[in-house]
């Protein structure tokens, strides 16, 4: 009788051995809501102590969507008054031009988080083909030129003129590309088992979708013959003239006659890019260079030529940046300490980041948002996953998460902030209340008599309002959001 108890109370022992054996080996899923479940589920920090471990959400990923998003909003509305930090005129690297890449980062980890929970290969295919055609709208109506938000009351655009490219047309590319490869190598599949080697992590997954992207971009960049090109512009709102830009090279980088504008010209049609490009500040147009000014009188006349920065083959390039977010998500899955982890995030970081200096400061291929080249892709990814990793060491090693919890707020809620603060739709919603004139509404009463009036400076009461009036009100906001359990995905 006794021995048979003995026998039975070890063989509970080694069943309670082995479920948590099999805990630790596993890699742990919290969500915050049911949405969130299906579309992108994060996975818990398992702590250094291997007996007594304990688990949380991963909040730097949240953190790190609402930075990009701040980000957005601040150079946005007051790049105007700061142009030091609105996007580079052409080669070089500023705040505003940190934007994209950190979004396409961040879209990249999630993907890799999200997969883990999507049942078969048809579900994952259908869920990706579903957002993507979401942020193709949403693209089209907010920046295609429907939208005129916030200080036009106006809506609607002349499809002659419309605007196929835009910020969530490109992460829509992004995502379908590097989401279905994704879907297509992980879904259904045995799950990945790592060797004890440090590059173990490079190989157990394809980087296809990032070498593809790139070997495409560096073929059609420097073998692609750009041609002469015409374009018109309608002065004075009654003179149409009509300028010719003279090319006929090959691997040019700069303004006028890259490839990349080329594709665009080619294949959406010269009246269907950006009519405001932000070369219109270079040194070779203007004299306040970096600051917007006259156009000098020996201004070439691709100055006030449409180029689109959200283009088909800069697109492409951004594959690549998409792919390195992949590849860090697959870290969090896969590694269970923060110190694995940390290694490996920190040395690519580092690693991207000084390559992509090197490739600038040598000439070989310079720093360039517009044409999303190859050195940019390398600094800005470098930049984002050692951003990523000081808020994982912050937040979720160290714990100092309540100073970055206005980050998260956003960050869960970044759809709705994006809409209504980047893209103006709320200001655009109350500056069409107003008394007697357009100007006479809340919005500019506010900028004008809590902020500029106040400080006395355009400049410095521009970059106020737009932290406390915007930004700080967003994030509250967004956590009372949270607070209900109320998000928009899509």
């Amino acid at each position: 009788m006794e021995e048979s108890f003995v026998k039975e109370k070890q063989k509970k022992d080694d069943e309670e051995k082995h479920i948590s054996s099999n805990t630790r080996s596993d890699v742990i899923i919290d969500c915050h809501t049911k949405e969130e479940e299906e579309e992108e589920a994060a996975p818990t920090i398992v702590e250094e102590a291997p007996l007594r471990q304990k688990t949380k959400r991963v909040a730097t990923l949240d953190a790190f969507r609402g930075l990009t998003i701040v980000l957005m909003i601040l150079v946005d509305d007051a790049g105007g008054a700061y142009s030091r930090i609105d996007h580079s005129p052409w080669n070089g690297c500023t705040l505003a031009d940190f934007v994209m890449p950190f979004f396409l980062f961040i879209v990249g980890v999630a993907i890799a988080l999200a997969f883990k929970k999507i049942p078969s290969l048809k579900t994952g295919v259908m869920k990706i083909s579903l957002r993507t055609i979401k942020l193709v709208f949403w693209g089209l109506i907010l920046q295609g030129g429907y939208s005129h938000a916030p200080d036009d009351l106006q809506y609607g655009v002349d499809m002659k003129h419309i605007r196929w490219c835009g910020i969530l047309q490109r992460i829509a590319l992004v995502y379908f590309v590097v989401a279905m490869i994704e879907a297509f190598t992980t879904i259904g599949k045995p799950r990945v088992i790592l060797d004890h080697g440090h590059f173990s992590i490079f190989t157990a997954y394809r980087w296809i979708g990032g070498f593809a992207a790139f070997v495409i971009y560096i073929i059609i960049t420097y073998a692609l013959y750009v041609p002469n090109w015409s374009f018109s512009v309608l002065e004075d709102d009654q003179l149409l003239h009509h300028y010719t830009v003279v090319c006929g090279v090959r691997g040019h980088l700069g303004p006028a006659c890259n490839a990349v504008g080329h594709v665009d010209r080619q294949v959406w049609g010269i009246n269907h890019l950006y009519s405001y490009p932000v070369w219109i500040r270079h040194k070779d147009c203007t004299f306040s260079a970096p600051d917007e000014g006259p156009l000098r009188d020996d201004a070439p006349s691709w100055c006030l030529a449409p180029f689109e920065p959200e283009g088909l083959l800069s697109s492409v390039s951004a594959i690549l940046s998409g792919t390195i977010g992949i590849h860090y998500g697959h870290v969090l899955l896969h590694f269970k300490t923060h110190s694995q982890r940390l290694k490996q995030w920190v040395a690519m970081g580092f690693g991207f980041f000084i390559i992509g200096i090197i490739l600038h400061f040598t000439n070989a291929i310079p720093i360039n948002k517009q044409l999303y080249s190859l050195s940019y892709v390398c600094f800005t990814a470098g930049a984002a996953g050692i951003v990523f990793s000081g808020f994982y060491i912050l937040i979720d090693v160290w714990g100092f998460r309540k100073p970055f919890l206005f980050l998260e707020w956003i960050g869960m809620n970044a759809m709705l902030v994006f809409v209504m603060a980047a893209q103006g739709i709320f200001a655009a919603f109350i500056n069409g209340w107003y008394y007697k004139d357009p100007e006479n509404s809340l919005v500019h009463w506010i900028q004008k008599h809590v902020f500029i009036n106040v400080w006395h400076s355009r400049k410095l009461g521009t970059l106020l309002y737009v932290i406390f009036a915007e930004i700080a009100f967003w994030a509250i906001v967004a956590g009372i959001l949270h607070k209900l359990r109320v998000y928009w995905k899509l």
